[in-house]
């Protein structure tokens, strides 16, 4: 799809001047190899001097156990980095946090689990200020810091969608573990991300408000973010569990909640039926389908008012 111009692209241009300044946000629970690992590697970032960044990291660890790292790589790293603190185990309060310390004309978010390419911010800062747009959004791919077992891979459980750069994108498909936007969309907002979403899907909430507000956001594929994946998200039994919590988070947004549910009391014994016979093409294909059956039955479960499955860890 075509690139389009935001309505409101011209209100939300920074002013001529200094050069722009991004915040990158990264919101950190127990992870300090990760983001150590995170951290150091935005020092290689090019700007091509069109642009200064520093860093927030917002710490959901009631023991500030990201604290230590931070003040030691602030003294070494050759860029800003900002600590803030939120006890409250709920990642939307998490967001909400890191932005109240971001003092960026941008603001970018980046998961503490994921390192990005070189040209990361510079290829979301121009594709942001050439489109005109709101905001810009790229890919996360999958990192293995060992090799995981074949059928993960060929059932591609750990990709996520790509699009052309320049796509225009639903805010239902948008997320924040890489994207981009100007600081003046949450101009006197409160409370930008929703604490009713604590476990999840705040992000889409939020870019389905933007996109409701006439804001529009563009896929960039020239700046990717790779994402670790540990064996422990290798297994069955994660990909399921995340998969009924994932349905669940979904009843969370108000969009078509109604069509959702009846789509899933549809679906849910289309694949009881289908399942076993899926056994026939391979454990990925199985998989696949056992996936989509509990996003499903997560919907399910959650108008039930039944919850088999745990909160979210970050």
């Amino acid at each position: 799809m075509a690139s389009l111009p935001s309505p409101i692209a011209s209100s939300l241009s920074p002013p001529c001047g200094p050069r722009p300044h991004v915040s990158v946000c990264i919101c950190t629970y127990q992870r300090p190899e990760l983001l150590q690992r995170l951290l150091e590697k935005l020092a290689d970032q090019e700007t091509n001097d069109a642009f200064t960044f520093s860093a927030v990291v917002a710490d959901n660890d009631a023991g500030r156990s990201a604290e230590p790292l931070v003040a030691a790589l602030s003294a070494r790293l050759p860029y800003p980095i900002v600590y803030c603190h939120e006890p409250t185990k709920n990642i939307a309060l998490v967001r909400n946090q890191a932005l109240a310390h971001a003092r960026g004309d941008f603001i970018a978010f980046i998961d503490d689990d994921e390192f990005p390419v070189e040209r990361w911010l510079l290829e979301l800062f121009t594709t942001c200020q050439t489109r005109n747009v709101a905001g810009v959004l790229g890919p996360v791919r999958p990192y293995f810091d060992s090799p995981p077992p074949p059928w993960l891979i060929k059932g591609r459980f750990c990709e996520r969608p790509e699009h052309p750069t320049g796509t225009v994108m639903e805010g239902s498909k948008c997320r924040t573990g890489n994207v981009l936007f100007r600081r003046a969309l949450i101009a006197g907002d409160t409370e930008p991300f929703k604490r009713e979403f604590g476990t999840g899907g705040e992000d889409v909430d939020f870019f389905l408000r933007m996109n409701a507000r006439g804001h529009v956001f563009v896929w960039c594929n020239e700046a990717p973010a790779y994402e670790t994946v540990p064996p422990s998200r290798w297994t069955r039994r994660y990909m399921i569990n995340r998969a009924l919590l994932r349905g669940r988070i979904n009843l969370k947004l108000k969009e078509a909640r109604l069509r959702r549910v009846a789509e899933s009391c549809v679906a849910v014994p289309v694949y009881l039926l289908v399942l076993p016979f899926t056994l026939l093409f391979g454990q990925h294909v199985f998989m696949r389908f056992a996936i989509r059956f509990c996003d499903h039955f997560g919907r399910i479960l959650t108008v039930l008012h039944m919850n088999p499955v745990g909160e979210r860890q970050m």
